[in-house]
């Protein structure tokens, strides 16, 4: 019966985030309220209130569900990486930049960024700088997967690249997402030339 119950709750959790995800790409961030997305996830504004206290934590709840999805698959490219450095790295940050409109518009990545800089001590400031954490620790745990198959100079700091890496990508993102113009072939082949040059470097 516990069993059944949990399914149900996970069920309903999901649908809620699912509601929300489509009304913010659809109305923009502002414009939704908590009862519209109860309504498009068939639940009461009651029940979405016993998982969020605001639209902030739903918001960054799909933050979280983007991210974690692009961590576990880039544990499959840790596990298996091609076989060079750099369409490895690629491979990494490319599934990162290719996923990340997914879930999210770029209008709601600029709202999740705003409110974490502003809010960088509230629960979803620190979720956010959390899940950049994993990101980045990922990054540089592929790094190392890279020196030990002898891909990438030993002596290389690999932490200290990875976080180069990571930090370039995610000042590249910044850029992204402030332009709409911009398309993620064209984010990718700049982040695919510039980690080149990076890992050209570090070579054997």
């Amino acid at each position: 019966m516990s069993g059944l119950r949990e399914k149900q709750k996970a069920h309903r959790h999901d649908r809620i985030l699912e509601a929300a995800a489509g009304l913010f790409r659809e109305n923009g961030y502002e414009a939704v309220r908590i009862d519209s997305i109860a309504a498009a996830a068939e639940v009461s504004t009651g029940t979405i209130y016993n998982y969020y206290q605001n639209k902030g934590d739903l918001l960054v709840a799909i933050v979280a569900l983007e991210v974690n999805e692009v961590l576990r698959y880039g544990e499959q490219v840790i596990a298996r990486p091609p076989q060079s450095a750099e369409k490895a790295v690629d491979a990494l940050i490319g599934n990162y930049i290719e996923h990340s409109l997914h879930y999210l518009s770029k209008e709601m990545w600029r709202q999740a960024m705003a409110i974490s800089t502003q809010q960088p001590g509230s629960p979803f400031g620190e979720t956010y700088a959390a899940l950049d954490v994993a990101l980045a620790r990922q990054v540089c745990d592929l790094i190392e997967k890279l020196q030990a198959l002898e891909m990438l100079n030993p002596l290389a700091d690999a932490r200290a690249l990875g976080e180069v890496i990571f930090n370039n990508t995610n000042m590249n993102f910044i850029a992204f997402v402030k332009t709409e113009e911009m398309s993620v072939p064209e984010l990718r082949a700049t982040l695919r030339r510039q980690h080149r040059a990076l890992i050209q470097g570090w070579k054997p």
